[in-house]
Parts: C-alpha cells; sequence; structure tokens
C-alpha cells in the first residue's frame, strides 16, 4: 500500500510551513489517549471554526475520520460566523512509546480500593464514573487519580497497537502530520520507531514530543539531532514542560513549557518549537517575555476545560452554545498570534 503522504498536495505543506514559520501555529490537543469520538467531533467543531492550525488525535481512524467531518462542517459553517475561509487544521496523530504517560491507560484495581473516590473529581476528562469503572475511552493517562489515589489503587498499562497498520489506516481517514511521543530514556527504541514514522510520510511535517524527565539537556539535543536526521527541514519538536498539567491559567504552570523550549531554542538545530505540557492562555505571553522563539502553541488540558461548559450541554450545538464555545476558544487561539 503507497503511503498516503506521498499524495499530498505540497501547498499544505508550504501553508504549514508558513504558518510555522510565522509563529501562529496553534495545536488543539484533543488528547492521545483520548478516543471517545463524539467529543473529539465537538471540540474539532468548535476550534476550527475559532482559527485552530492543527487538531491532535488519538491514533484511531474512526477519531481521525470524526475530527475530519467535524472540519467540514465547520468550512460549511464558515459563513455563519464571518469567515470567509475557514483554514483546514492539519490533522495529526500521536502514537507513543511504552513508558511514555501519553499513551498508557489506568485502572483501579478492586482488591485495593477502600471506595473514597478521590479520583473521580480530579479526573480532566471525566473518565471516572461512581461505578469506579474507568471509561478507557476517555482515560488519557494523565496520572491525576493516582496522585489523589492515598489506597495505592491505580495501575497503568501501556496500549499496544499494531503501529503501521494503524497508522495506515489514520493516513487514509485524512490525517496528515504523525506525532511521536517519545518520553523515554533509550534512543534505539525512540530511533526504530521513528523510521516507520518518517518512511510513512516522507514529505509532510513529523512531529516528536519531548521532556525532560529522563534525558539531560545533552540527550535532549542528541536525540534530535539524530531523529533531524531522519527528517531533514521538516522536524516538529514539541517541547513538553510536565506534561498535561495545564489545567490552570497563571505563568507558574506553563513555566516548565517555557524551560524546555528554552533548552532546544539553544541547540540552534533547525526545527520547529511548539510550546506544550501546562500551556494556557498566559505560554505565548511568558515565552516572548522570557526571549525564548516558538513556532506554535500547543495546549490540551487547558482548551478543552475552556469550552466543556458548552459541547457538554444537551443543547449544543443549537441554542447559541455553539457560538459561545467558539467564541471563547477563539480569544485562546488568538494568544498564539506573535
Amino acid at each position: 500500500m503507497k503511503p498516503t503522504g506521498e499524495s499530498v498536495a505540497v501547498d499544505r505543506v508550504e501553508l504549514q510551513r508558513q504558518l510555522l514559520q510565522a509563529g501562529r501555529f496553534f495545536k488543539l490537543i484533543c488528547g492521545a489517549g483520548n478516543e471517545d469520538a463524539e467529543e473529539v467531533y465537538k471540540l474539532s467543531l468548535v476550534y476550527t471554526l475559532a482559527g485552530t492550525a492543527s487538531i491532535d488525535l488519538s491514533a484511531k481512524p474512526d477519531v481521525v475520520a470524526a475530527a475530519k467531518r467535524a472540519v467540514e462542517d465547520a468550512v460549511h459553517l464558515g459563513g455563519t460566523f464571518g469567515i470567509t475561509e475557514v483554514l483546514r487544521p492539519y490533522l495529526t496523530v500521536s502514537v507513543g512509546m511504552a513508558g511514555d504517560p501519553h499513551v498508557r491507560k489506568a485502572r483501579i484495581l478492586e482488591e485495593a480500593c477502600t471506595e473514597c473516590n478521590a479520583c473521580i473529581p480530579v479526573c480532566p476528562t471525566e473518565a471516572i464514573p461512581s461505578s469506579l469503572v474507568i471509561i478507557e475511552s476517555r482515560c488519557i493517562g494523565c496520572g491525576a487519580c493516582a496522585v489523589a489515589c492515598q489506597d495505592d489503587a491505580v495501575a497503568y498499562a501501556h496500549k499496544e497497537i499494531e503501529m503501521e497498520g494503524v497508522l495506515l489506516d489514520c493516513l487514509a481517514a485524512g490525517a496528515e502530520n504523525i506525532e511521536l511521543h517519545a518520553a523515554v530514556r533509550d534512543h534505539e527504541p525512540v530511533l526504530k520507531e521513528w523510521e516507520l514514522i518518517t518512511r510513512l510520510l516522507p514529505k509532510n511535517f513529523v512531529s516528536v514530543c519531548l521532556d525532560r524527565r529522563y534525558l539531560s539537556n545533552h540527550e535532549l539535543q542528541v536525540r534530535i539531532e539524530r531523529m533531524l536526521e531522519r527528517a531533514p527541514g521538516r522536524l516538529i519538536v514539541q517541547a513538553d514542560g510536565i506534561p498535561m498539567s495545564g489545567g490552570r491559567d497563571d505563568y507558574n504552570t506553563t513555566l516548565q513549557a517555557i524551560a524546555t523550549a528554552d533548552i532546544v531554542a539553544k541547540t540552534k538545530l533547525p526545527v520547529f518549537i511548539l510550546l506544550s505540557g501546562g500551556t494556557n492562555a498566559k505560554t505565548g505571553e511568558l515565552a516572548q517575555a522570557c526571549g525564548v522563539p516558538f513556532a506554535g502553541l500547543s495546549i490540551g488540558t487547558f482548551a478543552r476545560h475552556l469550552v466543556y461548559e458548552f459541547i457538554n450541554d444537551p443543547a449544543f450545538p443549537r441554542n447559541g452554545r455553539l457560538e459561545a464555545a467558539v467564541e471563547r476558544a477563539r480569544a485562546l487561539v488568538a494568544t498564539c498570534q506573535p
């Protein structure tokens, strides 16, 4: 089967490059572990109308298809919102190495759980119902439930996938970019998966999400250099501060995202840097104040929570709920404008 990436028009790739170079690349993160296609549709509809440049998705064809359907619906609705030409976001599918928190799933150990329910209110995706049986499709592996648990009753498992087949199906469903979450110690397993990704997408942009949990500044540079060898001129580095920690809108929450991006920027490597991990409405402002260059913002938890009250309303998208959600999301997207 011919990789879908080879047939993508060059103008889409060039447009993406221009957005990155201009520092205007806002990416909505639906969550690498978020397999709730209905929620992804609603988030994608709102943020496409709000002007997002990219949507980050779980590597599941039905989730990609839901996001693509939302983009098409947004294009048809553009005139209603006074938008003459809706930017079709670049759909990115995220895959991860075993050990990376973005692609794990939590489960509650019945034999250890005392049913204190402390995990329920802290779950950012409402994946833990009163039954305490975690809804796997909504779990993003953030670890908030384990932090709240006093009984050591939360365990995690890496969700194995047949990488090549799944990615080909996602590309066929409409994905244009692939992101590898590689917050693991060893370079070689990462580079093995990277070889596959760059082969499947020989012309489009490819992305790697890295944080400093296991890598020194030097090893972070080494990993980026080795990945850049396989994707010269088209590598996006998502510099992750504290993964999935963007619940609050203050400077301290986003501080580590800026620090990680600063380390990457000082390598002087020819990559595009996205700020991630604890990102919020103040991220762009703080990065500019610190003189840290960036190509865009990747915002997940904060962006999703910003519109949950609208998209979770049974009346959505009627009764002005879509309009209200778009207005709020648009203000967040605008923080990416240099």
